[in-house]
């Protein structure tokens, strides 16, 4: 049950009375009714408002009583998706005795006084926050402790955030809020929220604020009127990603199929069902209707979207007599997982380098800083070709869609998949660059803050290995990845490549040496990379096996699908802040499926082993999703990292 408290001490408006009478408390405290508290309690200083917060069993809305706003601002910080402490942040000019805020890629990284911030203020406190049922110890102990001058609700606000809480902060778009002193800033207030549309101003809200360049012209532009007719038809976001997998589903059919008639039908359902997967998102924003349920399959529906269509791609440059299409898809698939892996950690990285200083080490700055400044110079101008060829560069969901739309509709399945292949990889090896420059530069070790054996998918086997401490687990993950490698290059070469069985077991011992970084301090400033460089050495081995044992495209295909969908389960879940899979353990880690496989080869059945395993995988995963989400509801923890990507959209 919500609490909702108003705080009136110390706050200059609490005498005010609005247009229709009431008090700015009273209203207040009803528009917290209507934005879902299920309990309203007023508090006259901040020791009787942390006796209320010592019985509170569910996350607080607090508020003081000077803030004039849309019901709206307060039902969007009591439904925020972004974190479990969220408060409001104003563009106001500052005022004496109420706090100011720097924030960085969504989170409040530092509050006060304006003039203690030595001008780097992003923005001021907006007067209200929700505070996550972890934080509510912190609150209380913020609420005795902040004592002096000035508005209680300030108080309050900057004693939570020099605890070290973990606060993300909400902007005000196109609605209104402000906190106002007076006669006259109340009567300026309520006329500017008066000359709002609310509905209006919050289907627009629905769309992210930056998005990339064919998401923000070709789709965005027309997919509100989508949002209000799904509203209106009480479509449910997970029910419009189930519609965008279907379109999906039916365009992949359609690119096997082959034909221009069934290419151009296949990519206008392409395009469709990428509208509908921003549509879902957006519903979820208009409609407030958030859950981890819907986060986790809105991202699990969007790799397994793409993966399909991938297939049937694949499938139709076979079918067709072009080539060999299993092999191309397989590579894409490949390339797009782990590029994904190498996404999700870097924003990890970068979330938690905003949070805390960097190492003595890292403090050099040179052309790490130089390449951030850049960065946030190119992302702060909106609308400038730099900014677009920024975010266009780097292979965006969007754009992988659009492309692969173009591609088959004008020319084949053939040409779609290698202009993914060379986009992607041009992509990769850009992004790679720059961020492999920007985090040695940062220095912030990331799997130190997380459960590593869980991220890097370790095994029994794996666990159990000797530390090699001075290679590190990076240098040991690349190791791991060569061996498949030079055996998957090898078996594409040769004219014969089950003669290369005995060397399967000899890759198998390099992939091995992976393990050997299992138990060791992953600190160093790219180890980040771990995680991404064990899925291709794992990818690479399972390929190889394939080719090795002369099995169908199609069914290694399969395979690598099946520990894709594992993999994306694990990042979806820590960008969820959601706990591990129930069943992880039965996965065997990455090193004993590979071991499983690598004895199928030496024996000759990499095809039955490649089935047997992939079936025993995805019927793991089936029954660890039920266990997890229907049979004992995953309930939400405090991640000891910020979900990724918290300076951008919401995630449903």
């Amino acid at each position: 049950m919500t609490l909702a408290i108003v705080l009136a001490a110390g706050t200059p408006a609490a005498g005010l009375t609005t247009a229709t009478g009431e008090s700015l408390a009273d209203r207040l405290a009803a528009q917290m009714r209507r934005a879902g508290a299920d309990e309203v309690r007023f508090a006259a200083d901040l020791d009787e408002l942390a006796a209320l917060v010592d019985t509170a069993t569910a996350p607080v809305l607090i508020t003081g009583t000077d803030l004039v706003a849309h019901t709206a601002v307060l039902r969007h910080l009591a439904t925020s998706p972004v974190g479990p402490t969220v408060t409001l942040v104003l563009g106001d000019p500052p005022v004496p005795g109420r706090s100011a805020v720097r924030e960085e890629r969504g989170q409040v990284v530092d509050a006060g006084a304006v003039d203690a911030l030595d001008g780097d203020a992003t923005g001021v406190f907006g007067g209200a926050l929700r505070v996550g049922v972890d934080d509510l110890p912190t609150l209380a102990a913020a609420a005795r402790a902040a004592g002096g001058p000035g508005p209680a609700v300030d108080r309050l606000f900057a004693g939570l955030a020099a605890l070290g809480t973990l606060i993300f902060a909400q902007r005000v778009r196109l609605l209104v809020a402000h906190r106002v002193e007076d006669a006259s800033g109340l009567a300026a207030a309520e006329a500017a929220v008066s000359a709002v549309d609310e509905d209006r101003a919050e289907l627009r809200l629905s769309v992210k604020e930056k998005d990339d360049f064919f998401t923000t012209y070709f789709v965005s532009t027309w997919s509100p009127q989508v949002v209000r007719l799904s509203a209106r038809l009480r479509l449910t976001p997970t029910g419009v990603t189930a519609i965008s997998v279907l379109f999906a589903l039916a365009a992949a059919v359609l690119f096997g199929v082959g034909g221009r008639p069934a290419l151009v039908g296949g990519a206008v359902l392409l395009y469709l069902g990428f509208v509908l997967d921003c549509v879902d998102g957006q519903l979820a924003r208009y409609t407030r209707h958030f859950s981890a349920w819907g986060g986790w399959l809105d991202t699990m529906a969007d790799r397994a979207k793409e993966y399909l269509v991938y297939a049937g791609l694949g499938f139709g440059v076979s079918h067709a007599g072009l080539g060999n299409g299993w092999a191309l898809a397989i590579a894409a698939m490949t390339l797009q997982t782990v590029r994904h892996m190498t996404d999700t950690w870097y924003g990890v990285l970068h979330d938690e380098a905003a949070r805390r200083p960097r190492t003595p080490t890292g403090a050099g700055g040179g052309i790490g800083d130089r390449l951030n400044a850049a960065s946030t110079r190119v992302q702060a101008d909106t609308g400038s070709v730099s900014y677009w060829l920024k975010r266009t560069v780097v292979f965006p969901i969007g754009e992988r869609w659009a492309l692969i739309a173009l591609t088959v509709a004008l020319f084949n399945p053939l040409v779609s998949l290698i202009a993914v292949l060379v986009w992607g990889a041009l992509a990769f090896a850009y992004t790679g660059a720059l961020r492999t420059l920007r985090a040695r530069w940062m220095w912030v070790p990331v799997l130190d803050t997380v459960d590593a054996t869980l991220h890097r998918d370790d095994g029994p086997l794996a666990r159990r290995l000797p530390v090699v401490r001075p290679m590190g687990p990076l240098t040991l993950a690349v190791i791991a990845a060569l061996g498949p490698a030079v055996l998957l290059v090898a078996a594409l070469l040769s004219d014969a490549p089950a003669g290369l069985r005995w060397a399967v077991p000899v890759a198998l011992l390099v992939l091995l040496v992976g393990g050997l970084g299992a138990g060791a301090a992953h600190n160093g400033p790219l180890d980040w990379l771990v995680p991404a460089a064990l899925r291709a050495a794992e990818y690479l081995f399972a390929i190889a096996v394939g080719v090795v044992g002369d099995v169908p495209g199609w069914l290694i295909f399969g395979y690598v699908f099946v520990l894709t969908v594992h993999h994306y389960d694990l990042t979806a879940r820590l960008e969820k802040r959601q706990a591990a899979p129930p069943l992880h353990g039965a996965t065997l880690g990455w090193e004993g499926r590979s071991a499983l496989l690598a004895l199928a080869a030496i024996v000759g059945t990499a095809g039955a082993g490649l089935a047997t395993l992939g079936a025993y995988l995805l019927v793991v995963f089936v029954v660890s999703v039920v266990l997890a989400w229907f049979v004992r509801p995953a309930r939400s923890t405090r991640a000891s990292v910020a979900p990724v990507g918290a300076g951008g959209a919401a995630p449903r």
